[in-house]
């Protein structure tokens, strides 16, 4: 294994789809304060590149439906 690699790189990382704050936002129809809080509270997983953050598109999928309830 090469010295500047931590881990192995998970298999399929190419076909992840990796969104903006501000798609993630438009796409949930909340605020982009509100994903940077859902991000920085572990709440949403992200991948920081540089200064900004990314968050793959099944996690955006994976909380709604997590945060999905039956009301009545």
């Amino acid at each position: 294994m090469p010295a500047n690699k931590k881990d192995p790189e998970p298999p399929g990382l190419a076909q992840v789809r990796f969104l903006t704050v501000a798609e993630v936002a438009t796409m949930m129809r909340v605020s982009k304060m509100t994903v940077y809080r859902l991000v920085h509270n572990g709440e949403l997983p992200a991948v920081r590149v540089g200064k900004s953050f990314r968050v793959p598109e099944q996690a955006v999928h994976d909380y709604l439906r997590s945060a999905y309830f039956d009301a009545g």
